[in-house]
């Protein structure tokens, strides 16, 4: 048994992945790059016995695959699109990693993916809430409910966009949430009531804008999901955009994130709120977000991925990654912090237990969290598995493994929405050697098996 269950840890952890039944424990072998992310989410959604995933294959071009838990049958993958990127030989930055799919099944069972984009190009015109990079984004559709054999993309969202997250509310509204456009651009939504037929004009809800103290621009980086009821919830951090040339850091342009903060936004009354209830003005400012938003004031400290989730009576618990600014044009080693709001304040937990690594967070209750993290071992063996806290989050214990590799590189998607037990992440492990990842879907079982001569996507593509 190549994956492992509970708590012990096998000190024996092998790299082979065949086994004895002519089957392995990965679904694919064509994810490429950072196939899946936890920002561009969901990855992949169970829906009436079915989980469906998405990830970034060949060429960075969408893939969209689905297992059937009572028949044990898998299906695809199969490209749903096909992404502006990842075709330019001569461009200096092979894969852009900015188009991963993010899924959604409407209520008429058809399935949607927004992918492609990293803000468009000058060519593609002007951009109104933004600058331009590289990319078109993207959404697509499939052509039958259930059935992802066949696509069909439509021109009904901004080709501006990058980072896509969908939300999906109660009464079957989409959401679809993104960057309009580079670093220097506002965040957006576009609303689709109509099972993603049309979607309305891009509403702004945090605003870009020149710095006046500093050669600099405000941008923003928000993770979106669903709350409780009517809610969508947001947990985001501030990147300080530098000039390229600027007087204040030579270093320049570089991935330099702060702070942290929350807010929600209620679909019915369309009233944009702080954690006490206080009405934000949008597109929300640095400056309001500063005053009424903040959770966590980290300047020295570099910031990265915030994530939420809500217990059963609406409080928050947010984490985010948090490294030392070591002078050079990436931070130093990152750990996950976590904030939990009692109804008064914000609390840090001042002994998380995590090792480092990046993750995706679970609240049952208010003293019940779990995260799905990736992470590494003293004994230079990558694996996933589940923390949980049954304290608030003050402190974590390791409680199941879902897969172990030695070596590994590891990249994971957020949690599966409304995820069957055995489906709850996707995970892509590096090939030595290749821009390519196995593709793994793991649950509390450890990885969904797949008869091995189905999974060389690759190869089986050539025929």
């Amino acid at each position: 048994m190549l994956f492992l269950v509970g708590c012990n840890v096998n000190k024996k952890v092998s790299s082979e992945v065949e086994n004895k039944d002519g089957t392995v424990d990965y679904f694919a072998n064509n994810g490429f790059g950072n196939a899946v992310a936890i920002v561009q989410h969901p990855s992949g959604v169970y829906h009436k016995g079915v989980t469906y995933v998405a990830y970034q294959g060949t060429l960075e071009d969408p893939y969209v695959a689905s297992y059937n838990h009572k028949t044990k049958e898998w299906k695809g993958p199969f490209k749903a699109g096909i992404s502006e990127m990842g075709k330019d030989p001569n461009r200096k930055k092979k894969i852009d990693n900015h188009g991963k799919p993010a899924l959604l099944i409407d209520d008429a069972g058809y399935i949607h993916i927004a992918f492609g984009g990293h803000g468009g190009r000058p060519s593609d015109g002007k951009n109104p809430l933004g600058n331009h990079h590289y990319g078109k984004n993207l959404h697509a559709v499939s052509k039958k409910p259930l059935d992802i054999s066949a696509w069909e993309t439509l021109d009904n969202v901004s080709l501006f966009g990058t980072y896509s997250q969908f939300v999906k509310m109660d009464n079957g509204d989409m959401y679809l949430f993104y960057r309009h456009g580079a670093h220097r651009s506002d965040w957006v939504y576009q609303k689709s009531t109509d099972n993603g037929v049309t979607f309305d004009e891009p509403v702004s809800f945090l605003k870009h804008k020149r710095r006046t103290n500093i050669e600099a621009e405000d941008s923003w980086y928000p993770w979106v999901g669903k709350g409780n009821g009517d809610d969508i919830i947001v947990a985001f951090d501030y990147h300080i955009c530098r000039d390229n040339k600027n007087a204040q850091d030579k270093r320049g342009h570089i991935p330099e994130r702060h702070h942290l903060y929350y807010m929600l936004f209620d679909t019915n009354t369309k009233q944009w709120r702080n954690v006490n209830n206080e009405p934000l003005e949008i597109p929300l400012t640095k400056e309001m977000a500063d005053e009424k938003t903040l959770v966590k004031k980290i300047s020295d400290d570099w910031t990265f991925q915030g994530i939420a989730d809500v217990d059963p009576d609406g409080k928050p618990q947010v984490c985010v990654l948090v490294g030392p600014d070591i002078g050079a044009k990436r931070s130093g080693p990152k750990r996950l912090q976590h904030f939990r709001w009692n109804g008064q304040e914000w609390l840090q937990s001042k002994n998380a237990n995590l090792p480092r690594g990046n993750g995706d967070l679970e609240v049952k209750s208010a003293t019940e969290v779990s995260i799905y993290l990736e992470s590494e071992t003293n004994n230079d063996v990558g694996e996933i598995a589940r923390w949980d806290s049954f304290d608030g989050g003050d402190t974590f214990k390791k409680n199941k493994v879902f897969l172990q590799r030695k070596n590994s590189d590891f990249v994971i998607s957020s949690l599966i929405k409304n995820a069957h037990s055995d489906a709850r992440i996707i995970v892509g492990e590096k090939e030595k050697g290749t821009d390519f990842r196995k593709m793994y879907l793991l649950g509390d079982n450890g990885p969904i098996k797949r008869a091995k001569k189905e999974v060389d996507i690759i190869n089986l593509n050539k025929k």
